[in-house]
């Protein structure tokens, strides 16, 4: 007697799990085609996917605000052409630099490629499936474009016409702290992918905003740490984090240093590495995204992102080489 196969029924999102345009977008799939989320930040985001290669009640698949390097893009199409070929659907979406060549390599195995440089995430999951969404939706996706600093996009710019823009400065404000400040604690991330999707308001969450003072506070302490500890080159300032993210004390750093480019990093002693963000500011022409995926790549790391702010993952012992290398290529 033959066996019968599983019926597939599962959908999964894969998304960003470190900032609120990864939490939303996540959030707005759940709100739309239901299923489960599963929160990745980029050093293990290979690792964590894999098991999906023998899921085989997995009928669907959504990889949100998950930007490629030069490093795991071939691992990635690899990975996907193993779930196309059991006949799973996926839909990749996603607003980061990514090279045309595996745009290509995806649509040719049928994934279906949604991207835009200039929208953020959310707001591209918004605008591509609010048939399917409520009307609060339009709301998480402006909190997230202010998130990512793309308020002022066509689409984004519309959804923040809607509301009053204060009340959504300060609700995206207080989701991303609860997010950043929330990084060790998966379960709590997973419940705020839910909390959106049943269309909650930050302030809504329990505990929100009294978590968010908390982070304002070590933010605000993190101010004199740069002033001590910062260093500053030609082109670029830079420090290393001890107590908080890299992604939150990087803007002092930039602000602090007076350069078109500043640097943070921060050890992440389980994978051996360190977690650099680098933000540009407005008067920056060099686009940071593409160099970082260059000279991440060069020293044996990953990276990449927008144009003004991105991320990498670098190896310990070639942190100066990095910087260093940022610096001249900076010229």
């Amino acid at each position: 007697m033959t066996a019968k196969k599983p019926i597939k029924s599962k959908v999964i999102c894969v998304s960003h799990e470190e900032d609120a345009d990864g939490i939303s977008s996540a959030a707005l799939i759940k709100q739309a085609f239901g299923g489960t989320s599963i929160l990745v930040d980029y050093p293990g985001m290979m690792d964590d996917m894999k098991p999906l290669e023998t899921d085989e009640k997995l009928k669907e698949l959504f990889v949100c605000d998950l930007g490629l390097n030069k490093k795991n893009e071939c691992d990635f199409v690899e990975l996907l052409t193993i779930l196309r070929k059991r006949k799973v659907k996926v839909t990749y979406i996603d607003h980061h630099d990514l090279d045309r060549k595996i745009i290509k390599q995806l649509e040719k195995i049928n994934v279906k490629v949604i991207h835009d440089i200039n929208e953020c995430t959310t707001v591209q999951v918004y605008n591509k499936f609010k048939r399917k969404l409520n009307d609060h939706a339009a709301f998480v996706a402006a909190c997230a474009a202010i998130t990512d600093y793309m308020e002022d996009r066509p689409l984004g710019s519309k959804l923040l016409q809607i509301f009053d823009r204060q009340f959504a400065l300060i609700s995206a404000t207080v989701l991303t702290y609860n997010i950043v400040g929330h990084q060790n604690d998966p379960d709590y991330l997973l419940y705020l992918v839910d909390e959106l999707s049943e269309s909650k308001y930050p302030h809504e969450i329990p505990n929100s905003y009294e978590f968010a003072q908390i982070q304002v506070e070590k933010l605000a302490s993190i101010i004199s740490q740069v002033k001590k500890s910062m260093k500053v080159t030609k082109n670029l300032g830079y420090m290393e984090i001890l107590d908080s993210g890299a992604s939150g004390a990087v803007n002092f750093v930039l602000g602090l240093s007076g350069k078109e480019v500043g640097v943070a990093y921060k050890e992440r002693k389980d994978y051996g590495i360190y977690a650099v963000s680098v933000r540009g500011s407005k008067s920056c022409k060099v686009h940071l995204g593409k160099l970082v995926n260059k000279l991440a790549t060069e020293v044996g790391g990953s990276g990449g992102g927008h144009d003004k702010a991105c991320g990498a993952s670098i190896p310990k012992p070639k942190i100066k080489k990095f910087i260093t290398r940022l610096n001249s290529m900076l010229e």
